[in-house]
């Protein structure tokens, strides 16, 4: 576990990097997946299906695991409140905390009391932060080959140190829209790749705002922000 949370440490040293795992924690999506998008124009309905799907979540929680570049997985618990906020809860020995409030993204690690923390506005991350705003201005749909599985590439061109986020989404009509959001990946500008698989998912819940804020560590006597 130790070695894990090294391997977390160090993806999170850059601004870049740091962004992309606050961001995303998905399940590798096949390299087809990948591949250079058809015309947009072909799939604007699946596009906005996949942007229907997000906008349709007010609050969810599901249980999550992250794989690093080196193979290496974590699990834990995800929470999502529209718009803005998401909090990743790591399994207990994992001592780092990802929360969003809204307007920033913050990476916590209680082990060497540190914060680092980046803005949402304007990046790619706000495809699954907040809908409304980026998806169809960052995102492009990219072929997958199969009808009940769709695959969203978000990235912004004019800032590549944030890097790529794709997400998978699969047909389910239990699913807000039809389509749930069962992993994504994240590469950064350095082509390191962080995945994140989302099950047992759990529409509708009940989350007090408090769950999007944390300790801060600097300051044993500081409240929770």
């Amino acid at each position: 576990m130790n070695r894990m949370i090294t391997t977390f440490r160090s993806l999170s040293a850059g601004k870049a990097t740091g962004a992309a795992l606050a961001a995303a924690l998905v399940v590798s999506a096949p390299v087809a997946w990948m591949a250079a998008p058809t015309p947009a124009a072909a799939y604007s309905g699946n596009l906005d299906a996949a942007v229907q799907a997000l906008r349709g979540i007010s609050t969810m929680r599901a249980d999550f695991t992250q794989t690093d570049r080196k193979g290496q997985t974590v699990g834990g618990v995800m929470t999502l409140k529209r718009p803005g906020k998401i909090r990743f809860e790591y399994e207990k020995g994992v001592p780092l905390l990802v929360v969003s409030n809204g307007r920033s993204l913050t990476l916590v690690d209680y082990e060497v009391n540190q914060v680092q923390r980046w803005p949402i506005t304007n990046s790619p991350l706000g495809a699954l932060l907040d809908p409304d705003r980026d998806v169809k201005k960052y995102g492009k749909l990219v072929p997958t080959g199969v009808d009940d599985v769709l695959s969203v590439e978000v990235r912004d061109p004019k800032k590549p140190e944030f890097g790529v986020i794709t997400m998978i989404f699969l047909r389910d009509g239990g699913a807000p829209g039809g389509w749930e959001l069962k992993n994504w990946v994240a590469l950064d500008a350095q082509n390191n790749r962080t995945t994140v698989r989302l099950t047992n998912h759990r529409y509708g819940v009940s989350v007090n705002d408090s769950a999007f804020r944390y300790r801060d560590p600097r300051r044993t006597t500081r409240r929770p922000r």
